[in-house]
């Protein structure tokens, strides 16, 4: 007999099943999985797996330092570093990304992105929507929020919207999570110590001791009220929640050992101390984690976001851009080549961006500071018109002169992507009123 929320508690080993679930919230802000589950099968599971990875590049990563080089400006625009050829005619990119322009035919990059808030924050890239606009009540959800309101999950054992970033010191820039949707459709996030949590111990799959210590070890991430576990909605769900605690197939995805050693050489080491970076801010450079988005999406992920180091560099921009802009360069090449090697370059997308540019001049402490007017992103996979740079700036790389590109185009291309109506989809908000995904509906022309 165990004792949980001042209710006794049993089943044939010990253990109900509601009270199981009901304690094992994991990381999805402490819902019980049953209401989850509830929550994203409102519409069903789509029979068409389509993905998105976005990399997000908190602080706003230096524009004509990586994807935009001025070569002919003035020393205090250019900057230290040359642009470099790709295997695309006529396209160059930065020389400290020589892995992605050997391979810049698998990718489009966008030098003509408008439309930044100009926040440090990762709500624009999450969600596509200014954080100070009119929001409804609850605010707007991120787009792996939304694609698990409306798909609902590929296969019970794996949530449909996943996060692996680290938990970053600078609070708005971690990753956002359902807005109104509430927290049924928030991203499962992982980490270290919530992975070990997840699965019942070896060999206690059907005894009691593994159940007790399983629900010892969830109860921290249970929230201290729960006015709604006994709604009686539960019947539907639990066995699919149940699966989710107690499958192998999200670990089995986390598992790197399981991976060919040489797909896992190709990402690179991981070393959370190679950027300097204090490890309780949550900046480093985890190489795995680009394979571990891959691996997230083939087992069933709807939606994996994962932030990348740190890019806030109003002083000495170019000693850390020439520790951080490689690994970049690395872990983004391997995913993309990996997604093609499998096969996976029509389901998945991939969005490697930050919330804004840096400024063309080079200040007196060998930075860059805030620019909004215009920023840069690449894309890849998904079933997109690859090889070619979309729009372009005016020779000091300050402002959109050739087809400037909004971001909420951006997330209308990745909607598109995923199969979704941007012009008759909607998500009911708080009141029930129905909330379109987007303002601005039409994809980027030169990609779909």
């Amino acid at each position: 007999m165990l004792r949980l929320d001042r209710r006794r508690v049993r089943l044939c080993d010990g253990v109900s099943r509601r009270s199981f679930l009901q304690i094992g919230g994991l990381a999805m802000g402490g819902l019980a999985l049953p209401q989850i589950l509830q929550a994203q099968q409102q519409t069903g599971n789509s029979s068409q797996h389509k993905s998105v990875i976005m990399i997000f590049l908190a602080g706003g990563p230096p524009h004509q330092d990586m994807l935009d080089l001025k070569p002919d400006a003035p020393s205090e625009i250019r900057g230290e570093f040359d642009p470099i050829s790709t295997n695309v005619t006529g396209l160059q990119i930065s020389e400290l990304m020589p892995r992605v322009a050997g391979m810049m035919d698998k990718f489009t990059v966008i030098r003509s992105l408008v439309g930044a808030e100009g926040r440090h924050d990762s709500f624009e890239c999450c969600t596509g929507r200014h954080f100070n606009g009119n929001q409804p009540q609850g605010g707007w959800p991120a787009i792996g929020s939304s694609l698990s309101k409306l798909f609902g999950p590929v296969d019970p054992a794996v949530p449909a919207y996943m996060d692996l970033s680290h938990k970053m010191a600078h609070n708005p820039w971690n990753i956002k999570g359902s807005g109104f949707l509430g927290t049924a459709h928030a991203p499962f996030r992982v980490n270290g110590e919530s992975l070990q949590n997840m699965t019942l111990p070896d060999g206690t799959s059907g005894r009691l001791a593994g159940r007790k210590n399983l629900l010892a070890r969830l109860d921290r991430f249970r929230r201290a009220a729960d006015a709604d576990l006994d709604a009686g909605l539960y019947d539907t769900f639990t066995e699919q929640a149940l699966g989710v605690l107690s499958s192998s197939k999200l670990i089995e995805a986390m598992d790197l050992e399981r991976e060919d050693p040489k797909v896992r050489a190709r990402y690179g080491q991981d070393d959370p101390k190679v950027l300097g970076y204090a490890l309780d801010q949550g900046y480093q450079a985890i190489m795995s984690r680009f394979l571990q988005a891959r691996r997230l999406v083939e087992a069933g992920a709807r939606c994996v976001t994962c932030s990348f180091a740190h890019f806030d560099w109003h002083g000495s921009n170019f000693a850390h851009a020439r520790k951080v802009v490689p690994l970049l360069d690395q872990g983004i090449a391997a995913l993309v080549e990996d997604i093609h090697d499998r096969g996976l370059e029509k389901d998945v997308t991939v969005i490697v961006w930050g919330e804004f540019g840096r400024t063309p001049k080079i200040n007196k402490s060998a930075g860059r500071d805030h620019w909004p007017t215009v920023h840069a992103a690449l894309l890849a996979g998904g079933g997109m018109r690859m090889g070619q740079a979309i729009g372009s700036t005016n020779r000091l790389a300050e402002s959109a002169e050739d087809r400037p590109v909004h971001m909420q185009e951006v997330f209308a291309t990745l909607y598109n992507n995923l199969g979704i109506n941007l012009a008759t989809a909607t998500i009911p908000d708080h009141n029930g009123r129905p909330q379109y995904l987007l303002d601005r509906q039409q994809p980027i022309r030169e990609l779909v």
